[in-house]
């Protein structure tokens, strides 16, 4: 899949609320081509999209943060690739790792007794999600 030629190449940083991304859509959210995020995944260990069963790439939103954060780095901060690949080694290094989230308490279950059904929701739709991409 490819990026018309007339598509805008202005960013768009509000990252839609789906599991997976075809490198179509990350272009444009990215506001670069395809063929820069082809090769990026070979200068970037850790920016290494899933491929489908059908061999399309299918990247995450770490994934696509991860492409915002490249971009920001190589163009607004002016690092080489080689000063941003040692930058986000370095960093992910130096970043601790996240506590677990918390069982919600008894009192979070009593005040909020429908979450389950907003679960049920959030999962249906991503659910979705992955059967377009899949179609």
């Amino acid at each position: 899949m490819s990026v018309p030629e007339n598509a805008p190449l202005q960013p768009a940083y509000e990252i839609p609320d789906k599991l997976y991304f075809r490198i179509g859509e990350v272009a444009r959210l990215a506001g670069i081509k395809p063929y820069v995020l082809r090769f990026w995944e070979t200068e970037f260990s850790s920016l290494g999209p899933r491929k489908s069963g059908t061999g399309h790439r299918l990247y995450r939103r770490k994934d696509v943060e991860l492409v915002l954060e490249i971009k920001r780095l190589l163009y607004e901060q002016r690092f080489t690739i080689e000063g941003a690949r040692k930058f986000l080694d370095s960093r992910g290094k130096s970043e601790a790792p996240r506590e677990k989230p918390a069982k919600p308490s008894t009192v979070q279950r009593d005040l909020f007794p429908d979450s389950s059904s907003a679960l049920i929701d959030t999962v249906r739709k991503e659910l979705q999600a992955l059967a377009e991409i899949l179609k």
